[in-house]
């Protein structure tokens, strides 16, 4: 009886240590000197369900969470709230559904711009309330919060520092940042801490990512932030130029998808696009079709510009990684990656093997994930 009720004491006693102290080495000798073998496993297993660790990449246009290997959360990274309270109405596809659509009290936010956090407060509610959809479940005690966050290569310390802030006014206990190409050659399958160099274009919402990767470090980077937020301006604006038709961001973003192309000339041509508008002559709805090569044209300047930083990063690279680079080709993720023929324009402009990572919109957060499960191995993950 004595016994049972001095393992009762410890049991509440270790609790309140290991919310406070994490897997701290005080927390492992206690472990150690008070409990048996069959003990310890019963209290890891309580310690690993008060902590929960979660990969995020944290997008301009996408957030996704992974927690055990698993894909949790994949909304749309956008926020609903009420103008005169600043309550929160929705997060994500919800909230989408939204924009561009708002009453007088209603406001949409995009809490990130080019890769950073524009809207700091906005940003910590939609990662508190994206950690919610995956916590579904009442909990008697809230889990401690380990987190990888994936940021642009470009980033400033005063951005990478308000990353890490809203993570931690999100409830985050420990916060770690990778930066997105390394995350994204990770998540592809290379071994990234080899002496082989390989090049990795991630073409995100934001920010276009271009790293030369060796060794477990970025050797050379380029960071421009034309991405695919502007291929949706380069639209609207060519549907308002050519057709006096007037769209919005969100049209704008199903014609990219639908029908949006790198090249003039493709071998499998999608079919014409009915596009909904406003004519700007009349200010009466409207309804036009709109051919692959039209977008093609629409988008050519921004990937013109992809193309002189594609080419910038590779004049900086080592000798010795050029010839790697030949062997290797270059690898393309991000949502860019899926544009129509954008493989083979980077391929023709380079002269080199480009090829597409498979599902490249999941590439980042899965190396993300995969960063998270090797904290002690990778030491390319920065603690600030």
């Amino acid at each position: 009886m004595g016994q049972t009720y001095k393992l009762s004491q410890f049991g509440i006693r270790f609790l309140s240590i290991s919310i406070n102290l994490s897997k701290s080495l005080l927390f492992n000798a206690i472990l150690g000197l008070f409990c048996t073998t069959k003990y310890q496993t019963i209290f890891m297993g309580i310690f690993s369900f008060l902590t929960q660790e979660l990969a995020i990449d944290l997008g301009t246009a996408n957030t996704l969470i992974i927690f055990k290997d698993k894909v949790v959360v994949d909304e749309p990274s956008i926020i609903a709230l009420e103008k005169h309270t600043g309550n929160v109405i929705a997060i994500g596809k919800e909230a989408m559904q939204m924009f561009g659509k708002e009453n007088e009290g209603i406001k949409t936010i995009r809490p990130l711009k080019d890769g950073v956090i524009a809207d700091f407060q906005a940003a910590e509610h939609m990662i508190r309330g994206m950690i919610k959809m995956m916590n579904q479940k009442q909990r008697w005690i809230s889990p401690q919060l380990k987190m990888v966050i994936c940021i642009p290569s470009g980033i400033t310390e005063v951005e990478k520092r308000a990353v890490k802030d809203s993570a931690e006014r999100s409830g985050a206990k420990e916060v770690y940042l990778i930066h997105e190409p390394m995350a994204a050659a990770v998540g592809i399958g290379i071994d990234v801490t080899q002496p082989s160099g390989n090049m990795i274009i991630d073409i995100g919402g934001g920010t276009t990512e271009i790293a030369i990767i060796a060794l477990g470090g970025i050797v050379c980077d380029e960071s421009i932030r034309v991405a695919g937020d502007e291929f949706n301006l380069d639209i609207v604006e060519y549907m308002r130029r050519e057709h006096n038709l007037l769209i919005g961001e969100r049209t704008a973003e199903k014609i990219k998808i639908n029908i949006g192309s790198g090249l003039q000339e493709l071998d499998t041509p999608p079919e014409d696009y009915a596009v909904f508008g406003r004519d700007l002559m009349t200010g009466i709805p409207k309804q036009i079709m709109v051919s692959y090569s039209e977008i093609a044209r629409s988008l050519d300047k921004s990937i013109m510009k992809i193309e002189e930083a594609i080419l910038r990063a590779l004049e900086q690279s080592p000798p010795e990684l050029s010839a790697d680079i030949l062997t290797n080709g270059i690898w393309l993720t991000g949502g860019g990656a899926l544009l129509r023929g954008l493989d083979k324009r980077i391929a023709a402009k380079t002269k080199l093997k480009v090829q597409i990572a498979e599902d490249p919109l999941r590439a980042v957060v899965r190396g993300t994930g995969i960063s998270l499960k090797n904290i002690g191995k990778f030491k390319f993950l920065m603690t600030a």
